[in-house]
């Protein structure tokens, strides 16, 4: 995900008391749409969309909503998605929101392989560059988990094969030996010594030694 670089007409509109503004709702959905398009995102401005569409219902677009929280997918494991959902009141129930909770549901429980066999086309018409973006997420959360996992279990976890999923590898740097993927050790991944403490107290040492001279 690109980093947001936020013009300052946008910027003016979102702080202070312009956030309320309704005649503001157009510039920000075309500030919305360049997101769509660049992969850019910025989270604030949106809600700043969803906050109008609160304060002044008839101005609520459902391409809109979709788009804010298609954008929000990407943003998982951030509280992002459910910070939109709270905002959409009587929207929330639209057909097209649920399935996209739906999705958020199944990135959250890490159920990658069934989140890949849903139907994603409405999504990536939305923001073309959805599937990318969600493989980057996906990708990190492995890279946190794994030193070494199958290219198998990989491969339907990024919902990728053959040479798509060759070339995502080198573009992770991870390394392909067979049937094994191995990734390289991070802060995420790296196996950590645990030291168990115990406080015995004398009282109870006394009594573990009297114990042994009884025996």
């Amino acid at each position: 995900m690109a980093p947001v670089q936020r013009p300052d007409d946008i910027a003016t509109m979102i702080n202070g008391v312009e956030r309320y503004n309704p005649e503001n709702v157009e510039v920000l959905e075309a500030y919305l749409d360049k997101q769509c398009e660049s992969g850019e995102y910025d989270l604030e401005a949106n809600l700043a969309i969803l906050k109008l569409y609160q304060f002044n219902p008839t101005l609520a677009k459902e391409p809109s909503i979709v788009k804010i929280l298609v954008k929000a997918l990407t943003a998982i494991p951030a509280p992002d998605f459910n910070l939109c959902l709270y905002l959409l009141g009587e929207h929330a129930h639209l057909e097209s929101i649920q399935k996209l909770t739906d999705l958020q549901q199944l990135l959250e429980q890490a159920r990658y392989e069934k989140f890949w066999q849903a139907d994603l086309k409405p999504w990536t018409k939305v923001v073309p560059s959805f599937e990318k973006e969600i493989r980057e997420v996906i990708a990190r959360v492995m890279a946190m988990s794994y030193q070494t996992i199958t290219a198998k279990a990989l491969a339907a976890n990024l919902g990728l094969s053959g040479d798509a999923f060759d070339q995502f590898c080198v573009s992770q740097q991870w390394q392909k030996n067979g049937d094994l993927v191995q990734i390289p050790i991070n802060k995420g991944n790296e196996a950590k010594a645990i030291v168990i403490r115990e406080n015995i107290k004398f009282e109870q040492l006394t009594k573990v030694i009297g114990y042994s001279n009884e025996m």
